[in-house]
């Protein structure tokens, strides 16, 4: 499984995160990255969201006012079958090696993008883990940082170990 890394993106806190043009990923995250709740967000299991554009695409089509970044992700991915991920499986991303440790539970900060974003991109199985959920990978991925590298636009993303 491979995609490509649309758009790297950081924030001083909160949503939205706007794009870099490169950037330094780190066990905490991309450098220069805050969060505005840390005490829910970020730290080394949640070091690094990442979101496919293809989900993105289909809310603004659908109407919700989203763009790249919009949705807090530091990496917006492109033709990676985003479905298909699984806890526990390891992705190359530019020149970093992520591990995939949870589904991303959407926060209330979402709600300035519809009231309903949050049910269209998530529910309760997503919440339990169950990969068989029409949901599932619709919120992103959180992952934590096995290898710090550099990453940016147009660079590979890949799923390099899988966990079963």
């Amino acid at each position: 499984m491979q995609g490509t890394i649309v758009q790297v993106s950081i924030s001083l806190g909160g949503l939205p995160k706007r794009a870099i043009p490169l950037g330094m990923i780190t066990h905490m995250g991309i450098e220069g990255d805050r969060h505005a709740h840390p005490e829910f967000h970020g730290g080394e299991r949640q070091a690094i969201l990442i979101i496919a554009a293809e989900v993105i695409d289909d809310l603004a089509n659908r109407g919700y006012p989203v763009f790249y970044g919009a949705l807090g992700e530091n990496l917006t991915t492109r033709g990676l079958t985003i479905r298909d991920l699984r806890i526990g499986d390891q992705i190359r991303a530019g020149g970093a090696w992520l591990e995939i440790t949870q589904p991303r539970g959407p926060c209330l900060q979402l709600d300035v993008y519809g009231e309903s974003i949050k049910q269209e991109i998530y529910d309760s199985r997503v919440k339990d883990r169950d990969p068989a959920s029409p949901r599932w990978g619709m919120s992103g991925f959180y992952a934590s940082v096995v290898s710090p590298g550099p990453v940016g636009p147009g660079d590979i993303i890949a799923v390099v170990a899988k966990l079963a």
